[in-house]
């Protein structure tokens, strides 16, 4: 006789977690935050914060707020971009 497998019941919760594991940044098989991780681990001052947000909104653009993202991720990188200019004159 053929045993049937046991099937466990999973609900929504299980499989889609906005806290931990929210979609619009687990979409390319490593996590978004692990990429910030790993970018910001060797920058100081204000480049680490705004360097992690640039990532964060060009991650999460397709999956999220699509132009509203970009142009974060744009203002973000001209903060960037500004500390730099001043901090290296």
């Amino acid at each position: 006789m053929k045993k049937e497998p046991k099937l466990t019941s999973v609900s929504l919760e299980d499989i889609i977690d906005p806290v931990n594991k929210p979609i619009h940044y687990n979409q390319a098989g490593i996590e978004c935050i692990e990429a910030i991780e790993a970018m910001t681990e060797n920058m100081s001052g204000h480049t680490a914060p705004h360097a992690a947000n640039v990532l964060k909104y060009l991650w999460r653009h397709e999956y999220k707020n699509g132009l509203e993202d970009i142009d974060k991720a744009i203002w973000y990188l001209n903060r960037l971009r500004q500390r730099y200019t001043e901090k290296h004159k």
